[in-house]
């Protein structure tokens, strides 16, 4: 009944702040009726009505050019007329309630700050299209700036907000701007909080850096503004990212930052071979940072020909138990497929990948394991001279002992080229059928083609269960007979021996 009551109490409320909002914009003798909306603003409870009502107001406004002022250079203003000070009157409104659609975008509800992005965003729309003097280009940088500041707050997480702002800078003028825009604002403090690196990350993260080749523009006008100069971009990156780096980082920031260099901000650098002394830090750190490091790496050997000797030994001994119980456990192995897809690696190094990763699925969680298998059998497709893994004498009986040294970091001096796969042996007595049917592939012909482990990544044991119990469901008959009260079926053995009485 209250929330009914709510419901009605906004609905009339939206309905009443429209009334008041027309009335102004047809009649100026109406002209109380804009401060009292701007009053709601900071006092009433519906702040998203009031926003939107504001929004409503502004943009027609602009684009009768009602608050537009014609300018020019070196000429002082003379006394305004009526006429004029109406005009001033408006623009100071205006920027009046574009400060309380500011302070709202820092504060309040989530959902009344994402209505002030909106609003925002829809204010510099209008402002670009219709200026509010002939002095101003066509794309108001200042408020998007100061956007871009409430956005970086160092006090709130806004991730909700930036998920709404990205759809904005799918614009090529409001995406140059902002990158544009982004050097003069971030923080010149040497150790901003990580609140506020966080939010600054997720930005740089949710905006592209494309060579923009079809623009759509928010603001611009044909002809002017809004090409997208890629060099100023560049530039722009290449600033934010050095301040970024010297920063004091927590593990949090330090592995967000690792996400973002990778998969956003690498291929725009001027020279990524300064960040080689990150990465091999990085590299020291160990779990999901020495990880995303060794994608780094990988890049720069594959890309810049960073020269890396041990790149491979640091991948081998990221295979640990711990692994199969992390978040990025299916980037490892995503990544080492793609490391290790070079037919051209020496046999003695893909050998000690194959019997690491056997040796882990004696451990493994149940879903893993059909991953493993999947990656070993892509691996010996690689390289065919690893089937002496599989008839290897003890390959297919009791081992008594494996030369394979499994507490060896340096893969070369495992021994593995001299062990035999025994484990996919013991696999194939799984409880699950499912893993044991997979590790037979040993016993049969070897397949034409790789299997695609991307599919199987994210595999989990709920799943695997469905598919076995949907598989099994239709052999099993539960029962042959309908069940009656407490009856037993017809021909049920325990009435042999037992009698039900009531």
């Amino acid at each position: 009944m209250a929330e009914a009551q709510e419901k009605h109490n906004k609905l009339f409320y939206s309905k009443s702040l429209r009334v008041k909002a027309t009335e102004f914009l047809n009649n100026r003798r109406n002209a109380n009726n804009l401060l009292d909306i701007l009053h709601d603003l900071e006092t009433s409870p519906y702040i998203s009505t009031c926003l939107l009502t504001l929004e409503m107001i502004f943009t027609e406004l602009l684009k009768r050019r009602d608050m537009y002022e014609e300018v020019v250079p070196l000429k002082p203003l003379e006394q305004r007329d009526p006429e004029g000070q109406y005009r001033l009157w408006l623009r100071t409104a205006y920027e009046q309630s574009w400060l309380q659609v500011l302070n709202h975008l820092e504060h309040g509800k989530p959902s009344d700050q994402q209505q002030s992005l909106v609003t925002a965003m829809k204010l510099i729309a209008f402002e670009g299209k219709y200026p509010l003097d002939s002095v101003e280009s066509n794309f108001p940088t200042m408020k998007l700036k100061a956007v871009l500041i409430k956005l970086l707050s160092s006090t709130n997480n806004i991730s909700h907000l930036l998920n709404k702002f990205q759809e904005y800078t799918a614009y090529t003028d409001v995406l140059f701007f902002v990158w544009k825009s982004l050097p003069a604002i971030t923080s010149k403090s040497q150790s901003p909080n990580e609140i506020y690196i966080k939010n600054l990350l997720e930005l740089i993260d949710k905006i592209p850096v494309n060579k923009q080749t079809n623009p759509v523009m928010m603001c611009g006008i044909k002809g002017k503004a809004g090409h997208f100069d890629y060099p100023t971009v560049k530039k722009a990156m290449n600033k934010v990212w050095n301040t970024i780096m010297r920063w004091n980082h927590t593990s949090a920031t330090h592995k967000q930052m690792l996400i973002v260099l990778l998969e956003r901000v690498l291929p725009h650098l001027d020279n990524p071979l300064l960040l080689t002394d990150f990465l091999m830090d990085s590299l020291d750190v160990g779990g999901p940072i020495s990880l995303l490091a060794l994608q780094g790496v990988f890049t720069m050997i594959q890309v810049h020909n960073l020269d890396y000797p041990l790149f491979f030994e640091k991948l081998y001994s990221m295979f640990e138990p711990e692994i199969f119980h992390t978040k990025f456990k299916a980037r490892l192995f995503y990544l080492s497929d793609m490391f290790l897809n070079s037919t051209h690696l020496p046999e003695s190094l893909v050998a000690a990948f194959i019997k690491r990763l056997a040796r882990l699925a004696l451990v493994a969680p149940s879903e893993d394991i059909l991953l493993i298998i999947m990656f070993i059998g892509n691996l010996i497709l690689r390289h065919p001279g690893l089937k002496r893994l599989i008839n290897m004498p003890g390959a297919g009986c009791e081992v008594s002992s494996d030369p394979y040294v499994m507490d060896e970091r340096d893969p070369y001096k495992s021994n593995a080229l001299e062990s035999s796969l025994w484990e996919l042996k013991v696999l194939q007595h799984h409880a699950l059928p499912q893993v044991a049917t997979a590790a037979r592939f040993i016993d049969l012909p070897l397949p034409s083609v790789e299997w695609d482990i991307t599919q199987i990544l994210d595999n989990s044991l709920d799943e695997m269960f469905e598919k076995e119990i949907r598989k099994k469901a239709k052999e099993i008959v539960l029962t042959f007979t309908k069940p009656q009260s407490l009856a037993l079926p017809k021909g049920e053995i325990v009435l042999d021996y037992w009698k039900l009485t009531t």
